[in-house]
């Protein structure tokens, strides 16, 4: 179950539970003054087959306590400090997108630590899956299956959606197939919703519920917009808050974990706010809407193509850049080595800049300092994170999931805030601070609203 940073965020869509007596006796004629009432029927029936159900087994290693890590504590208590690991089951869903190739589209939390992947299709034919690629940053994965007479879910354009589209969700909440619920797109370019570095969603009041992460958001012509990943809830129900990944953004990376395995991210290598009002009113900038460079990082790829700071990006090969989350999510889903036109406000005046995606400065950055730390990689904070300008230290950008840093508890997103008490403000003084420990390591984290040690040795 996925869960928010103050409320949960669980896995995802649609839940209905008709009472046939009831529903039959409120079902609207056929016809109404000679005039057909209008449904979504023949749209469901076309777009179902291409919607899976997707059962999972497999182990979770829970850390106990940090006290357990208290030399004195365990043998006060006599208890070893040892990992458990536990068996787990999880339903989700996913959509069928390439049906020669069995190629499935769902969530990377819905296949995250599983052993064994077993997709039913509508037919209810089972069928074991592979792993072709996923990727923790965007929260999305690709499997495949081989079998025969699949249909694939059509994709449709992200961009195109606007607030007060029609759109529908289907799925498998609570394991009840081939749920289907209907409303409205009601906020676009959502971020900071989910755990993810890279988000952009597509926020909806139609009915999402635990158990279908990995759905189907369509529009009314049946073809993929987004895939539904998380809602908003208090108390672990609907409330009307459900949020989709973008069908572009999936695409984006679902071509690299085909073609790759994985996703191999660059950056542009600048920080970046939101270009607000007050801001442009006092930089004299016309622009209202887009991301202000606050600095170029030496060596760059921005350096390397001239973007200055009090540069304001307002598009990224044509598309609009709304501000700063907007910018890291599109410069998120691009290849290293990938050009992009960036279309620049420089002292009120617009220009073009092409720039190539430069690697990261900060790639596997505890790994080479400290033993323990190996399959660790960090960033300097960025506008990407909700904790961007609120605190000091450095961002989890990845966390091997066999390494030591993960069976400790460290998750992607967290921000790492001092090392052995001494605190970190960047990539450079986090390396600086583990070259200089030997052994276990304490780190102080943030998480939301949370702030906690964890000790890896």
């Amino acid at each position: 179950m996925k869960r928010l940073t103050t409320l949960a965020a669980l896995l995802c869509t649609a839940f209905i539970l008709i009472n046939p007596l009831s529903a039959a006796a409120h079902m609207p004629p056929p016809f109404v003054d000679g005039q057909p009432v209008p449904t979504l029927a023949p749209m469901i029936k076309r777009v179902s087959p291409s919607i899976v159900n997707i059962s999972t087994r497999g182990h979770v290693t829970v850390q106990q306590s940090p006290f357990f890590n208290d030399p004195f504590f365990q043998q006060f208590f006599g208890m070893p400090n040892m990992p458990t690991r536990q068996q787990f089951q999880a339903l989700g869903s996913g959509v069928i997108v390439d049906a020669n190739k069995g190629y499935i589209l769902t969530n990377n939390h819905v296949i995250e630590n599983a052993d064994q992947i077993t997709v039913t299709l509508y037919d209810n034919r089972t069928f074991k899956a592979k792993v072709i690629g996923r990727d923790a940053d965007t929260d999305l994965a690709v499997l495949q299956i081989k079998a025969d007479n699949l249909t694939a879910l059509p994709l449709g354009d992200s961009d195109r959606l606007q607030v007060g589209d029609f759109v529908v969700a289907i799925g498998n909440p609570f394991g009840l197939n081939h749920t289907v619920t209907a409303g409205i797109v009601s906020a676009l370019g959502r971020s900071q919703v989910e755990d993810g570095k890279y988000s952009n969603f597509i926020q909806t009041d139609a009915s999402i519920n635990p158990g279908n992460s990995g759905g189907a958001l369509v529009d009314l012509q049946g073809n993929l917009v987004g895939i539904n990943t998380a809602i908003l809830s208090r108390g672990g129900g609907n409330i009307g808050i459900g949020f989709a990944i973008p069908v572009n953004m999936a695409k984006a990376v679902m071509s690299q974990l085909i073609k790759y395995g994985k996703v191999e991210r660059g950056v542009l290598g600048v920080l970046i706010q939101n270009l607000t009002p007050e801001l442009a009113k006092a930089l004299a900038i016309p622009q209202q809407q887009g991301a202000i460079v606050s600095q170029v990082m030496p060596g760059s790829a921005a350096e390397k193509a001239g973007i200055r700071a009090d540069d304001v990006i307002v598009n990224v090969d044509g598309k609009p850049i709304s501000g700063a989350a907007d910018l890291s999510s599109t410069i998120g889903v691009l290849r290293l080595g990938s050009r992009v036109n960036l279309g620049i406000i420089r002292n009120g005046k617009p220009l073009t800049i092409v720039a190539t995606i430069g690697k990261p400065t900060s790639e596997s950055a505890g790994s080479a300092e400290h033993p323990e730390l190996r399959g660790l990689s960090v960033s300097n904070l960025d506008a990407s994170s909700p904790l961007y300008g609120q605190l000091k230290g450095v961002q989890v950008t990845g966390v091997d999931p066999n390494s030591q840093a993960y069976m400790a508890g460290l998750r992607p997103g967290d921000v790492i805030t001092a090392v052995n008490r001494e605190p970190v403000s960047n990539v450079e003084e986090f390396r600086k601070a583990l070259g200089s420990t030997k052994g276990a390591v304490a780190l102080r984290v943030r998480r939301g609203d949370q702030a906690f040690f964890l000790v890896i040795e």
